[in-house]
């Protein structure tokens, strides 16, 4: 067996079997089908993959720019560009190997009645779990993103898990004051796991001009620079989930074996990559073989055992509640 197929790679997540913990990340890979055309690549070196976020409605997204390259990662506003949730149903899903790898859809909503109906006909398809993005922007309240409100995400969370049975993927923003309350009061509303984190907000600025690049003036920050924020969130998002056998996909900045490994350490069960297959698509199985040559240097049976694993230095015990 390959190394990118090794057993001991292979995960439980809300009950499915992840043949390794990668998982390609929304927003990266379109719905599925575009990285087939890449030459060399296989859907079977990752657990999972994320479809791109999914409204109930088509949308065209923001003005250009939408994406602009940074020092450390990149920006984006792409603004959920989707064919709407009965297209990628009746028509994008059929097209999909779901022999190959896990699919998860990624729902987005301007209120809590478009995330409940996105929702509820992704619940009628087969796919294997649903991701919810809660950082969209609530229009009833102002623009205020529902990620960035312990009250409002536990409603979209709740109203999400009323519609499906399918395993619930919150997506947690990192723009907030207390990322673990919120990921308990989704844990209450009815959350199965988490995808932690999703970007941080950005600005590019054209001097010359004195204008932002984006055209929606800001976007998403993602790529190497948001790493170490990532990290701490991943480590705080567990202290909740651990004692509700929650699983987490640590993600942020992720382009080697070693950052991965950091991630399932910090206290995520699976890790996702995202901006760093825009310049490596081929990426996943170096990653994949990075983590057995891991375990076999720490004698280690499963990739499972480094979830949570991090040992705190004893000065910084007290910071973190301990």
């Amino acid at each position: 067996m390959s190394k990118a197929r090794d057993p001991r790679l292979a995960i439980d997540f809300c009950g499915m079997r992840f043949d390794t913990p990668l998982v390609l990340l929304s927003g990266c890979v379109g719905f599925g089908e575009e990285y087939t055309r890449v030459k060399g690549f296989s859907n079977q070196d990752a657990g999972a993959l994320c479809l791109k976020g999914t409204t109930l409605e088509p949308r065209l997204g923001n003005p250009p720019h939408r994406i602009w390259e940074t020092s450390g990662g990149m920006v984006n506003a792409i603004g959920l560009q989707n064919p709407g949730v009965d297209h990628v149903v009746s028509q994008i899903l059929p097209t999909l190997d779901f022999a190959e790898t896990r699919f998860i859809a990624n729902v987005s909503g301007s209120t809590v009645e478009e995330y409940y109906e996105v929702t509820r006909r992704f619940d009628d398809s087969p796919i294997d779990a649903i991701e919810i993005n809660i950082s969209c922007p609530n229009v009833k309240e102002g623009g205020v993103a529902f990620g960035n409100d312990q009250r409002m995400s536990a409603q979209v969370v709740a109203a999400c898990r009323s519609a499906t049975s399918k395993p619930l993927i919150t997506k947690l923003s990192p723009n907030q004051t207390d990322i673990a309350a919120n990921a308990k009061a989704c844990l209450e509303a009815g959350s199965d796991a988490f995808s932690v984190i999703n970007t941080l907000m950005g600005m590019a600025i054209d001097i010359e001009a004195r204008i932002p690049i984006l055209g929606n003036n800001q976007g998403g920050l993602s790529g190497p620079a948001i790493k170490p924020v990532a990290l701490l969130k991943v480590h705080q998002v567990h202290q909740v989930c651990r004692d509700h056998s929650a699983p987490i996909i640590g993600q942020g900045g992720i382009a080697c074996a070693e950052d991965a490994i950091e991630f399932l350490i910090a206290g995520a069960s699976a890790v996702g990559i995202g901006t760093a297959l825009f310049y490596d698509p081929l990426m996943l199985p170096a990653v994949n073989q990075g983590i057995c040559a891991y375990l076999d240097r720490h004698e280690l049976a499963t990739v499972s055992q480094l979830t949570g694993s991090l040992r705190l230095n004893e000065p910084e015990k007290r910071a973190f509640g301990y």
